[in-house]
């Protein structure tokens, strides 16, 4: 289970972290845990991590994608940006303190990124059912982690 996926050196301009992109997030989090949809039909969770550096909880907004044997695909795209985003870390640092929340549900999962033939299947799968996840490839060097999240016993 290694997450070993480095920054890349090119790419679009990572989505800021201001007051604006802030409450959009915050307003994508209510509906997610409403309808378990985001805007325009995306299937999308609220992925909770626990910060690498603090130990707080960490709510991101993402868009998933149905896994084998009832687990959800991720993409850790930040639009193309040259950088992975902050969660990627966090969950390296932490795969065992993963929660999402979609349609009413909570999840406690277990984080793992797919390497390999396991990846290009998931890759595959992922950019058939949403092609902008090519294009994201595409604005960097960097190989965007796909990450499998599978429900805890």
């Amino acid at each position: 289970m290694s997450f070993d996926t480095h920054n890349g050196t090119t790419g679009a301009r990572q989505p800021g972290a201001g007051p604006l992109m802030r409450w959009l997030n915050r307003f994508a989090e209510k509906r997610i845990r409403r309808s378990g949809m985001f805007f325009g039909g995306m299937n999308a969770l609220v992925l909770t991590t626990v910060g690498r550096k603090t130990g707080a909880e960490r709510h991101t907004p993402v868009g998933w994608f149905p896994g084998e044997d009832d687990t959800w695909l991720i993409v850790a795209s930040a639009a193309g940006a040259p950088k992975n985003p902050a969660w990627y870390y966090n969950i390296a640092a932490n795969p065992d303190r993963v929660r999402i929340e979609l349609a009413g549900h909570t999840h406690d999962v277990t984080a793992e990124q797919l390497h390999g033939a396991q990846r290009e299947h998931a890759w595959q799968q992922i950019v058939t059912a949403a092609p902008r996840f090519a294009e994201y490839q595409r604005k960097t060097d960097r190989q965007l982690p796909i990450i499998r999240l599978t429900p805890r016993q």
